[in-house]
This record gives C-alpha cells, structure tokens and sequence, in this order.
C-alpha cells in the first residue's frame, strides 16, 4: 500500500482527492491549515495534520508521493494580500520541493492555466508560476521527482457555496440562495475551460501512477470554451427569472482560457467529459 500526502486536504480538490485515493486502497494523510477548507470534509479512514506547509520540515512522516494543492487561490484577494500569496504560494512551495526532494517522494505539484496568460497579471497569477519554476529548479538540479499539473476552471461538489472565497459557480451559487443578482464582470465574453473535479482527480491520479513524462506539464483541461455570459443562460435554465448585474472589469480577468495540448489524453488515456449544464441543471 502506498503512502500518500495531500497539502490542502480539506479543501475542495484535496477533499475529492482523497475520496478517490481512499477507494484505491492508498494510505492517505492530509495538512491543512484550515484557512479556507472544511472540518467536514474530513474521512475517518485519513490522518489529518492541522500544519501549515511553510513547516513541512516538521512533519515526521515519510510518504511515497505527495500531491501539493495548498494554495492561495483568489485573484481579486490577492491584490490585497500580496504577502500572504508569496509567503503561501511561493515559500510554501520551495519548502515542499525542498522536502520531497531531500527525502525521495514523488511531487505532484498543481499549477494554474493563468501560466498561458499574462503570469504577472496578478498576484496570485505570478506566484503560481513562480511556484512551478521553483519545482522545476529542483527537479533539474536536486533530482525532485516531479509532475506539474496544471488546472483550468474547476467545478463540482465539495466546492465553496461563498461570495467571498468561492469560483464563480460557487459564488452564483451563495448569490442566489441570498436572493441577489448574479454579478458578471466586463461584457461577459470572457471564456473559461470549465472541468469538473472528478476528471481532475482522476487525472492526478493517473499522473501519479505513470511513469510518462512530459517536457512541461500535465494541462488538466475539458477542451471547451464557455463565455460567462453563456453560463448565466444555463444558471437561468435553472432558476428561471434571475438577474443579472453587469459590473466593471477587475484587474487580472484575462479574456480567455485554452486548452494548450492534450498530452495527458494521449498519453495517459485520460478523456474529461463535458458536465457543465448536467452539473447545473441538478443543482438545488
């Protein structure tokens, strides 16, 4: 049985994660700060650490992979905490790579699309990539075993139902259970590839069960383009007679996000599926 860690295990990925790694048979261990994930989200059959990872060093655990998805994870947010996004997203991450390196564990590292932007659009946008570049430095020159896979916009259960902390389904969501209108930014015209976080999970996992490798990084994509203006009408399908409020746009809301390639398909027989409207048409 292989011993696993999951940084960020009782947020909304780490959570789905771990209930697929759990029903494979792995040994599953998860730190988590609880900053932004859930008590609930906790399995009785994993070993939660309640840890920051700027203090990884302390963990007196040795594991056979570890899929690094603590993050600081919003644009906007990250305008206003700069500090805490380096600190989380940066220092954080040299000291994961630090770690697996040093004691042999195979690093699964997510990265973000917003790479394909302008990387220093944002705060959040650039320590993201700093955190890649910082995996691939040790994977070049301190031998870390490493996979990067990079997400898209990522939806499903266990997501933030919040106006604050959520993605813009979840914050649609907690809008509408407030009975306020829905918020688009800009014209609406902005695309997104929205993929749900069962095909993330199981990307990861096939990544980390491979021994394939790729130049540089896994993109865990669907491959389809939705304008925001199109997920509003599918939102109005569902609850009918909502409404919409248009607002100006925000720094770091680029106009799109593509699919680069699709090396994961080919080379790890991994086939996302379009979910989106069946995702919102069941929602209550």
């Amino acid at each position: 049985m292989k011993k696993v860690l999951v940084t960020g295990g009782v947020g909304f990925i780490g959570s789905n994660l771990i209930q697929s790694l759990i029903s494979k048979g792995y040994e599953v261990y998860s730190i988590d700060d609880y900053s932004s994930g859930s008590l609930k989200n906790e399995l009785a059959e994993v070993k939660y650490i309640k840890m920051n990872i700027l203090n990884i060093s302390d963990l007196d655990e040795t594991f056979d992979i570890c899929f690094h998805l603590a993050a600081r994870t919003l644009v906007q947010e990250s305008f206003k905490r700069v500090d805490d996004y380096f600190s989380s997203n940066v220092t954080g991450t040299l000291n994961i790579a630090k770690w697996a390196s040093k004691n042999n564990i195979k690093l699964i590292y997510a990265g973000s699309a917003s790479k394909h932007n302008n990387p220093r659009s944002s705060p959040y946008a650039l320590t993201k990539f700093l955190g890649e570049e910082i995996c691939k430095l040790y994977k070049l020159n301190f031998k870390l075993d490493l996979q990067i896979a990079r997400f898209y916009n990522v939806y499903g259960p266990l997501e933030r139902v919040d106006q604050i902390n959520g993605n813009v389904i979840g914050i649609w969501r907690s809008r509408i259970q407030s009975g306020l209108p829905l918020q688009i930014v800009g014209d609406g015209e902005q695309t997104r590839d929205f993929i749900h976080v069962s095909d993330i999970v199981d990307g990861l996992i096939k990544i980390a069960e491979s021994n394939a490798e790729i130049n540089d990084a896994w993109e865990l994509g669907s491959g389809n383009q939705y304008s925001i203006n199109k997920l509003f009408s599918y939102f109005n399908n569902r609850f009918p007679d909502l409404q919409r409020e248009m607002i100006d746009d925000q720094p770091g809301n680029f106009r799109s996000s593509i699919l680069i390639n699709n090396e994961v398909s080919k080379k790890l027989n991994w086939n996302p599926k379009d979910r989106l409207e069946d995702y919102i048409n069941n929602l209550i």
